[in-house]
């Protein structure tokens, strides 16, 4: 008998997807060495999250709790790389 499996979201927390729309709209990069995420300093790109968060929260969450996400990520990542050397 053939059995199928209800799939899973590829992210699976609200953390999860909000680092997923900020390095989708480039407010936030990995560091390719080290994978710390680097917040980019780029306002348009922050606003641009925003705007998607306004307009499209996941599923089961609300817009107001999303945006909150989107803040508090922001506000946890740093603009460079605890690992790597200072040039």
């Amino acid at each position: 008998m053939l059995m199928i499996k209800e799939r899973r979201p590829a992210i699976r927390t609200l953390r999860g997807w909000a680092i997923s729309v900020l390095q989708e709209v480039g407010a936030i990069r990995e560091c390719e060495e080290h994978g710390w995420m680097q917040d980019c300093g780029d306002p348009h790109a922050r606003e641009r999250a925003f705007d998607i968060v306004r307009q499209d929260p996941p599923p089961g969450v609300s817009s107001e709790e999303a945006t909150a996400e989107i803040g508090d990520v922001l506000d946890s990542i740093g603009d460079t790389c605890p690992e790597c050397l200072p040039d």
